[in-house]
């Protein structure tokens, strides 16, 4: 009897892949851009700061794949679809995005200023949605489908203190994920979220170190343990590879069992 099809290859091989990802000079993005160019795609990495993103660049091409660098604010919408036009032509076209840059700002609901709170709405929903359009008109015109993930977070789906803005904003990115998925399906371009729980980066490493905190981040926690960049990471090559070729419009929790509760 003959191997099952499926697995006659790797299905999560992304040689020849074209992925985008924002957010990619440290932390989530840094893991992820690593782990599509281990996995065989060429990489364009967007943030702020060019010399981190020059630092990815470098392990990038170190896996032996392509990396274009594009150092932008992606608050600035009126310049993402020229940063998005840019890398297209640079790679050879888009086909996957990954949506990671984000921030937070922590406040008490009664503490939270209309600057916070349009500040986590700009980069986490506003962006997000604005560079997804980009890079869906790339698609639909490219006519081989895509993959785009956003990066949204298990306070998408259950409510955390001190994150109302937070709060909003990925449940708010978690139903355009949906909306997309609907809407462009039929140009094979699949829409899928990744929503992981508390990780472990350089800048949540304070945060995560504080003993108060680390027992209220893990009350729900069933493996009672921070995550890492690289178990986001691996989501999100699951979500671009082959093996997701029927998967869209979810919400792919990498929670740790938080929200089983």
């Amino acid at each position: 009897m003959g191997k099952p099809k499926t697995l006659e290859k790797n299905m999560f091989d992304l040689t020849g892949k074209k992925a985008v990802v924002t957010g990619a000079g440290r932390g989530i993005g840094k893991a992820v851009a690593l782990g599509l160019a281990n996995a065989g795609a060429d990489i364009g990495l967007v943030s702020r700061s060019e010399p981190e993103l020059n630092a990815v660049a470098e392990l990038v091409k170190a896996c032996g794949r392509q990396a274009v660098v594009a150092a932008s604010d992606l608050t600035e919408t009126s310049d993402i679809a020229p940063v998005v036009n840019r890398l297209a032509r640079d790679l050879g076209g888009i086909d996957i995005l990954v949506n990671n840059a984000g921030v937070n700002i922590p406040q008490d609901a009664v503490d939270v200023t209309e600057a916070a709170w349009d500040s986590v709405m700009a980069i986490n929903l506003k962006a997000a949605f604005f560079m997804a359009q980009a890079v869906g008109k790339i698609m639909i015109d490219q006519g081989r489908g895509g993959r785009i993930i956003n990066m949204t977070s298990q306070t998408g789906s259950v409510a955390l203190i001190k994150r109302a803005a937070y709060c909003a904003s990925k449940a708010g990115l978690n139903l355009v994920t949906k909306v997309l998925a609907m809407e462009w399906g039929p140009h094979e371009i699949l829409v899928n979220a990744v929503a992981p729980t508390f990780v472990e980066t350089e800048m949540t490493k304070d945060m995560l170190a504080d003993p108060q905190f680390r027992e209220y981040a893990l009350a729900k926690n069933i493996l009672k343990r921070f995550g890492t960049t690289d178990d986001v990471a691996g989501a999100v090559i699951y979500l671009s590879s082959p093996a997701a070729n029927l998967v869209t419009g979810h919400v792919l929790m990498v929670d740790a069992g938080w929200t089983a509760h």
